[in-house]
């Protein structure tokens, strides 16, 4: 008695633990595989480079920068200065001429932007910005990304370096010497007056972030394995997990709003839901897998439940499959079925543990293939109950029943056929 109320109030401490951590692990394992490793936020950012948002912004940006140092309207008057005295008609070319000029600047700043030369830079520029990034949240400064004041600022000085080495090459050799403030080089990304607090959170978070989901799970089956009525806690342990995914697709959408809204007015305003998008996808499409999964353990408790519903629902599933492989109990398959009969048990536990391989292979868990590893599940179960069926009908078989043109025995010879000796006359 006392030792399984000490199992169940282990079980409860352990579901309880799980449920209040998942959240909090989910974000630190998704910043700790997106943000902190280069390779995986290249590959969550790269395709970035095509979205016409993201171009948008950064051309409008290069463009900005380079046409607030050059007047080209004056630079036109300037260079015009004595034939305009001489025909003063002419300075009404003037301004067709300035906004071609502009229009030059913005034609090829966008068409660098649209090229793969600016793919190379793109990528390059957000290995710095990552690494910049990660330095920032360890407090130190300095590199693609940076902090000024309450601002994160992403430098864009490579992009406007290269533009400015096409517009010279293509005869507009007034920007090769232009200088730029460093103010138009950069990009304001999102004000963050709590980055201390971010830093101190990094600091304490960063070093069990990668392991701190694998223990959530192990909470939830340590607590699945504690409670001695199994299916009503994968129930508990399903409803938990949809409400903290719930919970967390309301942060994400709040997130997302209050990010957009920090953008808004600025150059990179009209990028910021795509980049939040992008940026979060692999958060996104995590909590709407383990919603799933919630739901699905809710549905596998109530299937392997005690309740009546379920008891009804199981016991017509198993039946019917256990008639079908009833029918086909002789030869190979009724050898095999007797084998799976006596080995049932953990014939399931394999097969779950190689369903949550495949769903889990790769560390990109997605919506196709949770559907997938389901049906896989699904599946090897009905075909374990169809062998169990097999078994047991070999196990069995029925005796055939008399013909019904032939007559019992009498009694006599009944009797003296279990008597051994031969029947009376």
């Amino acid at each position: 008695m006392q030792q399984s109320r000490g199992r169940s109030i282990a079980a409860v401490i352990c579901v309880v633990l799980a449920a209040l951590l998942t959240i909090p692990a989910a974000l630190a394992f998704w910043g700790q595989r997106t943000l902190t490793d280069t390779q995986r936020y290249l590959d969550t950012v790269g395709p970035l480079v095509n979205s016409p948002q993201v171009q948008d912004a950064v051309a409008t940006k290069v463009t900005n920068a380079i046409q607030q140092q050059v007047d080209v309207e004056e630079l036109i008057n300037e260079a015009l200065a004595g034939v305009i005295d001489d025909r003063p008609r002419l300075q009404l070319l003037v301004g067709p001429i300035s906004g071609a000029v502009n229009g030059l600047i913005e034609r090829q700043v966008r068409e660098f932007v649209a090229s793969d030369a600016f793919a190379d830079i793109w990528i390059n520029v957000n290995t710095k910005a990552q690494q910049g990034f990660v330095r920032l949240l360890e407090g130190e400064d300095g590199g693609a990304i940076s902090l000024q004041g309450d601002e994160v600022v992403l430098d864009v000085s490579e992009v406007i370096d290269v533009v400015k080495e096409r517009l010279v090459a293509r005869g507009l050799t007034v920007v090769e010497n232009l200088p730029i403030p460093d103010i138009d080089k950069q990009i304001v990304l999102l004000e963050a007056p709590g980055l201390k607090q971010a830093r101190t959170i990094y600091a304490f978070a960063n070093p069990v972030a990668k392991w701190l989901l694998p223990l959530v799970a192990a909470l939830y089956f340590a607590a699945f394995l504690l409670w001695r009525r199994r299916p009503p806690m994968a129930v508990a342990i399903g409803i938990l997990l949809v409400a903290n995914m719930l919970v967390m697709a309301v942060v994400l959408s709040i997130g997302r709003q209050l990010f957009v809204n920090e953008l808004a007015g600025t150059v990179f305003g009209p990028a910021s839901t795509v980049f939040y998008d992008t940026l979060l996808a692999y958060l996104d499409r995590g909590w709407q897998v383990f919603l799933w999964i919630g739901l699905f353990l809710v549905a596998a408790g109530w299937f392997a439940g005690a309740n009546r519903s379920g008891t009804a629902f199981r016991t017509t599933v198993t039946g019917a499959l256990e008639n079908a492989g009833a029918a086909v109990a002789d030869g190979p398959v009724g050898q095999a079925g007797r084998w799976v009969r006596a080995n049932a048990g953990w014939v399931r536990v394999a097969i779950g543990v190689l369903v949550v391989l495949v769903l889990l292979w790769g560390n990109d868990v997605s919506l196709s293939r949770l559907f997938w590893s389901a049906v896989l599940l699904v599946a090897l179960l009905a075909v374990v109950q169809v062998l169990v069926g097999a078994g047991g009908g070999t196990d069995s078989a029925p005796t055939a029943p008399p013909a019904e043109d032939e007559a019992p025995p009498a009694e006599g010879q009944q009797v003296a056929v279990e008597a051994g000796g031969p029947p009376a006359e």
